[in-house]
């Protein structure tokens, strides 16, 4: 376990482009194992998580070749992944977990089981299992609902699906299995969330069609998929922007983000609740998919902050930032309350209950609800220690905290970091000297 003190910063200055999107380089390895063609992707990011992915899409039949960074995909085709002799490792990555069955269920005959480390043992599957065996697939799950898990592949029929909760990773799963399904498979969400799969699917030449909260997709014979180039990860750049926030002084600029309007919940809670941020992003599209993601450059100062009340609406679009916005609270005037957020009590860690024992340790004023948390502001932290819990953005966190803290804040565990952020430390340390 690595330990790392964070002293806090007199001012942060400078720029830095945050690392590749990881939700954009799962679903790029993903969908370039079903292609026909080989398919090219720049700006792949090497984490952790991602590098499950393209060890998983390898023990599936792909071949992956890495030059600099360049990333070859030479997939098998959307009907012959192979089944390989051991379990799939999906490690700590629940993307992959979630995404990955969609394909498989379409493999009739093949039966192929997912595991990973002990966090993901943890991380329900029942979400994908109820659409996938509605299909006609068969998924046992161990205490029918978690992993390990086997997947038996079948001939699917397209269905209509209601999401109870809305879920990118679901939906996507979903849609990925609608490809393989006779006729169109409709998948209805209770509100948008991120839309990268669409997005890479309509640029591939699959007929996607969103009308309102219903997003259809129909059989196809192949995938054919353009070359790639990943963009910046706005949930990495959170963290950039949390820090040029809160740091009195402080000039920051992220270069190369993603702007996606489903990616960019967060940065609108910001602006919002005070903070400033320059730049432009993406309007929210009416009907339709577009295959493009946009790209650019934001630009960040430090400001008084006010607090804030996130709706459940608002959720889906900021959910892996939401610790975040606990944080930027505690430095605010009032009261911030996030609502309808339980979905956070199933990430890498029970992120409700680790981020508000975290900042309370600080000399935050934190109370957990059951789907959110009340943040009382008190106008900064003092400090302290805190633990990651092996979850690389709460390891991020403690880090952000540190910079704006009186006393600064070590973190335990900051390896997690690895998971997302590879480049974490070095990042921060170039705003910190500039």
């Amino acid at each position: 376990m690595t330990t790392v003190h964070w002293a806090p910063a007199k001012k942060l200055k400078g720029s830095v482009r945050p690392p590749a999107d990881k939700s954009i380089s799962h679903r790029a390895a993903i969908l370039g194992a079903m292609a026909a063609e080989p398919v090219r992707v720049r700006n792949y990011l090497h984490a952790e998580d991602t590098t499950s992915t393209l060890k998983a899409v390898q023990a599936l039949g792909a071949l992956v070749t890495i030059e600099g960074d360049l990333v070859t995909i030479r997939g098998t085709g959307l009907r012959n992944a192979q089944v390989p002799d051991s379990p799939i490792d999906v490690g700590n990555a629940g993307t992959l977990m979630r995404l990955l069955p969609g394909w498989l269920a379409g493999q009739e005959g093949n039966a192929y089981t997912l595991d990973g480390d002990s966090s993901i043992r943890r991380r329900p599957v029942d979400r994908i299992a109820e659409p996938l065996r509605a299909m006609g697939a068969t998924i046992d799950a161990t205490d029918d609902r978690l992993p390990p898990f086997t997947v038996t592949g079948a001939h699917l029929k397209a269905i209509t699906y209601d999401l109870p909760v809305a879920s990118a990773q679901v939906k996507s799963c979903v849609l990925l299995a609608g490809m393989l399904a006779d006729g169109a498979t409709t998948v209805v969400e209770p509100a948008p969330s991120r839309d990268h799969t669409e997005r890479m699917l309509a640029a591939a030449g699959v007929t996607v069609h969103r009308n309102g909260l219903h997003v259809t997709v129909t059989n196809v014979d192949e995938l054919v998929l353009d070359d790639l180039t990943v963009p910046g990860d706005p949930s990495s750049a959170a963290f950039l922007i949390a820090a040029g926030v809160l740091v009195g002084g402080s000039r920051v600029k992220v270069v190369g983000s993603g702007t996606n309007w489903t990616r960019t919940g967060f940065h609108r809670i910001v602006e919002r609740m005070g903070g400033i941020i320059i730049g432009e992003l993406e309007d929210a599209p009416g009907d339709g998919v577009v295959g493009t993601e946009p790209i650019g450059d934001l630009e960040v100062a430090h400001g008084p902050l006010t607090g804030t009340t996130v709706t459940p609406d608002e959720v889906p679009l900021a959910i892996d930032e939401l610790p975040l916005v606990a944080l930027l609270g505690c430095f605010a005037e009032g009261e911030t309350i996030v609502t309808g957020a339980h979905e956070l009590r199933l990430k890498e860690s029970d992120r409700i209950a680790t981020v508000v024992d975290g900042l309370n340790a600080l000399g935050g004023d934190l109370e957990a609800t059951e789907d959110g948390f009340v943040v009382r502001g008190t106008g900064g932290l003092k400090g302290g220690t805190i633990h990651s819990h092996g979850d690389h953005r709460l390891a991020m966190l403690g880090a952000i905290a540190g910079l704006a803290s009186d006393d600064g804040v070590t973190v335990e565990g900051m390896e997690a970091a690895e998971v997302s952020y590879p480049a974490f430390a070095e990042d921060i340390g170039s705003l910190i000297g500039g």
